[in-house]
Formats: C-alpha cells, structure tokens, sequence
C-alpha cells in the first residue's frame, strides 16, 4: 500500500515533490549550512566547521527511512537528522563536528524547513491562482449577456446572467485569494531561538546571528523566537480553508449545471469504468472532495493552539503533517478549478430553453411589482396565484393566463403584456453588480 496513491487525489506532483523525504531534508539541511556559513562569518564558529558542515550535507542523499524511524524516538525529524550531519562532518573534520547545529534547537530546524517548503508552495499557488482569476474573468466577460435561470433553495428563480454568475466566483476567489497569499507571507518567517527562545547559548550575538541567518535564507526575520506562538501558521491553515471552501463553491454550481436535467454547463469531466455514456464532472469531485477534507485539517490545527509555556508537548509535533496536507489539498483543489475554468463550455441555448420551460412563472414577482400598485397587493396575489395554477409549461404560459383576465388587461399596456417573460427585461442591476464584481478591465 503507498501513501502516495491514497494521497493522490489530494495534491499535484510539483506540491508532492516539495514535501517529498528529500525535499524535506533538504529544506532542513539548508537551515543548517546557512547557520554556519553565518556563524563562521560573525566570528562565532571556526570557518573550517562551516565549510565541513556545507560539505555534509551537500554529500550522498541522507536516509529518510533511517531519519523517520528514529525520529519516532526522539519525537522530532530534526535530531536524527542533525545526529546523521554531525557524523558526517566528524568523518572529514572531527573538530567541525562540535559546531554543528551550533546554539539552535530542534524546532528551529524543522519549523525553518517547513517554512522553506511554504516558500516553495506559494509560488507554485500564486501561479495557479492567477490562471484561474483570469479565465473566470475572461468567462464572465463572455457571458455578461448570457441570461439564465438563477436557482435559490435550489428551485428556479427570476433570471440572472452567467456572467454575474461567474463574476461572483471571481471576486469570492480574489478575496480568498488575497487573505491566503497575505498569510502566507506571514507565516513564511525565521524560527530560531535555541533552547529556551533566547538564544543565550549565543551570547550576545544572538540577534546578530538570527537577523544575518534570515537574510542568508531569503526569510523574514519576525523580530523575536515563535516556538509555542503558532498563530501566523493557523491564518494561513484557515485561509486555506476559506479558499478551499470558495473553490467548492464554484465546483458544486458547476457539477449541478452539469446534471442531465439541466445541461447548462459541462467541465471536460472524465468517463466511467462501467458506463460508456456519461461524462463525470471528475474536476469537480477533486475539489469538492477538498472542501471535504480541509475543514477537518482545519480544527485539528486550531485544536493543538493553546501550547504549553515555550515549546509545546504534541500540538506542534502534530503541525507539519498537518500543514503539509492542508497547502498541498487546497493547490490541488485550485489546480483543479483552473483546469475545468479554462474548458468550461457553456450552453446558451439551453439555457434558454430552461428559462422557458417554467412557464413563465418564474416572472410572477415581475407581475406583483406590476399589477400592485394598480389591484393592490392583495388582488394581485390572487390574480397571480390562480394564473400560475393554469399556466402551463409552455413558452409564455403565464403572460397568457394573465392576459384572461380583465382587471390585468387594464392594468398592464400590451407592451407590459408582451414583455412580461422576456428575460433581458428584469435582469435590474446584473450587469452592474458584475461590472463591480470584476473591477477595471486589466487590460
């Protein structure tokens, strides 16, 4: 049985490989070479430890099995890790030996790799996230005049466009989107501090260590230790979520137009094992079952806050795993969006056809507003309701059973009448809101 099967439908290979074993060890080993090259630089370790250390790490793959079954000993990745470095440096300069991992302690190392990681995931998200705010930008732009049936409570509704429609994903999308990013740029900090988060086996040098090391590292330097602060990681877990959740949005609207019944939009789907005629929404499933996952993930992390003094027993020990699922399932549920964005088709016609199939009675709050202020709003509610008791579902069914009665036929000009059910003409502020939705043409 392999992990990355099961897992398979929850991340990306470019998100896979940047938690892969070697990923992982590498982002640590980082930390560690660019500690010492600092450290030898300030004149706090000898150069010749520096170089050894750059030397080890830099030598034959570590082992990750070796490293995860000690790791269940020592309660962290980073001993074993660190112990296996310090052997080899003492194999080509057993005094270097000494200065490894030099006035760091073992969270430092592993909550420094994974934010290395983070760094890597952003970049790979807000490349993603950009693809998809353009096509649902270009798709609303495409469809500003598409009308269709809105659906509340799931059961038809006065008409909206499938550009407000999409115009809405759009702006939902770019604010999550936004918060995300911003939280990763929180999150994605310097963690040092050594034993105690003050760094006193560095004496004075300590922040002179920590601010050089952040800057040898391209990170952050958040000014002080965070060891059992874990806030900056739960906003961006959260964030995630929200996004996660907005991403779901779209692909639950998206796989209910894809139904047989309605066929108003289709993603390009996948086929099935046993049925050669349909057309699974397969892009929607992936990130419905995201918005599925994430929550859960969610409440794990906030659960494991409330830390203990100045470094927690088991809620941090919980995080990386945690967060590592968490970044990789929503930039595949985003991954996913994107791909069935950009192949969506779009059945104008159908819609349309969906429109016309209720009768008319979908504009029944058209006529109250209409009749109202004329029969009051109490004959007009009889008036309407006995009209949608005998319109059929026939084009225009309803305009015509209005039209049977007296009082309507002097309240409403033939004009009125006539323009009833057409769509374009109780669409109100749509085209407005979606303009707002979308904001300045980018171009």
């Amino acid at each position: 049985m392999t992990e990355r099967l099961l897992d398979g439908l929850m991340s990306t290979e470019p998100l896979a490989e940047v938690f892969s074993d070697s990923a992982v060890i590498a982002a640590m080993l980082a930390f560690e070479t660019a500690l010492a090259r600092v450290e030898a630089r300030l004149g706090v370790i000898p150069a010749a430890a520096a170089t050894a250390i750059a030397g080890a790490a830099d030598a034959a793959p570590f082992d990750a099995a070796a490293i995860a079954r000690d790791a269940r000993t020592s309660g962290t990745i980073a001993i074993p890790l660190v112990e296996m470095l310090r052997d080899r440096v003492r194999a080509t300069d057993p005094a270097g030996a000494t200065f490894v991992h030099w006035g760091a302690t073992s969270q430092d190392v592993s909550d420094t790799g994974l934010v290395l990681c983070l760094v890597r995931v952003r970049a790979i998200v807000a490349a993603d996230h950009a693809r998809l705010a353009d096509a649902l930008r270009n798709l609303s732009n495409a469809h500003s005049g598409t009308v269709m049936l809105a659906r509340t409570l799931l059961q038809p509704a006065p008409p909206t466009t499938f550009g407000l429609k999409a115009a809405g994903w759009f702006a939902a999308v770019t604010r999550s989107g936004a918060r995300m990013m911003a939280a990763f740029d929180d999150a994605c900090v310097l963690q040092f501090g050594g034993a105690s988060g003050t760094l006193a086996a560095l004496g004075t040098q300590g922040p002179a260590v920590a601010t050089e090391l952040a800057r040898d590292l391209g990170l952050p330097d958040p000014g002080a230790p965070w060891h059992a602060h874990r806030d900056r990681l739960a906003a961006l877990v959260a964030a995630c979520g929200i996004y996660t959740g907005t991403l779901g949005k779209i692909a639950r609207d998206v796989s209910l137009l894809m139904q047989n019944e309605v066929a108003e939009a289709a993603e390009p789907g996948g086929g099935s094992s046993s049925m050669p005629h349909k057309r699974n929404p397969a892009h929607c499933a992936l990130v419905l079952a995201a918005a599925t996952r994430v929550p859960g993930l969610v409440s794990s992390f906030l659960s494991g806050l409330p830390q203990e003094h100045e470094r927690g027993l088991g809620g941090w020990h919980a995080e990386a795993a945690t967060v590592s699922a968490v970044v990789q399932t929503t930039g595949a549920a985003l991954s996913s969006t994107a791909e069935m964005i950009e192949h969506l088709t779009v059945d104008r016609d159908r819609m349309r056809v969906n429109i016309d199939a209720t009768g008319g009675v979908v504009f029944a709050e058209r006529a109250m507003m209409l009749l109202a202020p004329t029969l009051g709003r109490d004959q007009a509610s009889r008036v309407i309701a006995d009209a949608i008791k005998s319109a059929r579902r026939e084009p225009n069914g309803f305009a015509k059973a209005l039209a049977a009665y007296e009082d309507v036929r002097a309240a409403l000009s033939p004009a009125d009448l006539a323009s009833l059910t057409t769509a374009e003409a109780y669409l109100g502020a749509a085209e407005h809101f979606r303009r707002r939705l979308i904001g300045p043409d980018k171009s």
